[in-house]
């Protein structure tokens, strides 16, 4: 660890070829990178804020994905995060599901993917994105990591629940009622899914036809919504 600190020249390349590696940085390069001091650098890592370094007999060699990981938790501060909720929102970052796993089923969808640094959904739900919240949605599938990124299943999910954030509605609940919705919505998946298949005929028929039990669902919802809302005489 005493020679991390000491510059032995810059920091290096991939050698030749069409894709070279990535850059590596010395401790001391990758600090000046990204603007804070090698002491701070250090202190981070033994946090546990950042992974360990790649080493090379006595030398460590920092990488891209540290790099911005140091840019994340500089944002993440301006944002009003304190360290010890980055260190575990880091913890329950680095224990998600991969991307693949919720993407890669290869099943029909119609919702829009989303990519995220931290940062930009730190810019959606303030400092609401805690460890806590951040588990929650892991567990529900509305989130999946994929390196440094962070994607969302679904734009408009995204869009909603900040709007709902945005109106005062903390994560917290938003997120428990997006639990019992999921209940909800796949029961009601599973009738239709039956119906079909016991009056349609097979999968094909089945996804053709999936735009007519959205669109009951969504009219049945709508009315429910109307029935509710003049019983309180909104």
């Amino acid at each position: 660890m005493a020679n991390e600190g000491i510059s032995e020249g810059t920091g290096r390349r991939g050698q030749g070829g069409e894709h070279p590696a990535p850059r590596e940085y010395r401790m001391e390069e990758l600090a000046a990178e990204a603007g804070i001091t090698v002491r701070t650098l250090r202190f981070y890592r033994e946090r546990g804020l950042i992974p360990p370094p790649r080493r090379e007999g006595r030398i460590a060699w920092y990488g891209p994905h540290h790099l911005a990981r140091l840019r994340t938790i500089a944002a993440l501060l301006e944002r009003g995060h304190t360290l010890n909720g980055i260190a575990d929102l880091a913890a329950a970052f680095e224990s998600g599901r991969d991307v693949g796993e919720v993407l890669g089923l290869g099943e029909p969808t119609e919702e829009e993917p989303v990519r995220l640094t931290p940062e930009q959904l730190a810019d959606h739900f303030g400092d609401q994105v805690t460890p806590e919240n951040f588990a929650a949605a892991l567990e529900l599938g509305y989130l999946a990591t994929d390196g440094e990124e962070i994607v969302h299943v679904s734009r408009r999910l995204l869009e909603v629940s900040a709007a709902l954030v945005e109106e005062g509605i903390p994560l917290a609940a938003v997120l428990a009622a997006a639990a019992r919705v999921r209940e909800h919505a796949d029961a009601l998946a599973a009738l239709f899914a039956d119906l079909l298949r016991r009056h349609v005929g097979g999968d094909a028929d089945a996804v053709r036809l999936r735009p007519l039990a959205k669109s009951v669902v969504e009219a049945e919802v709508s009315m429910a919504l109307d029935r509710r809302l003049r019983t309180r005489g909104i």
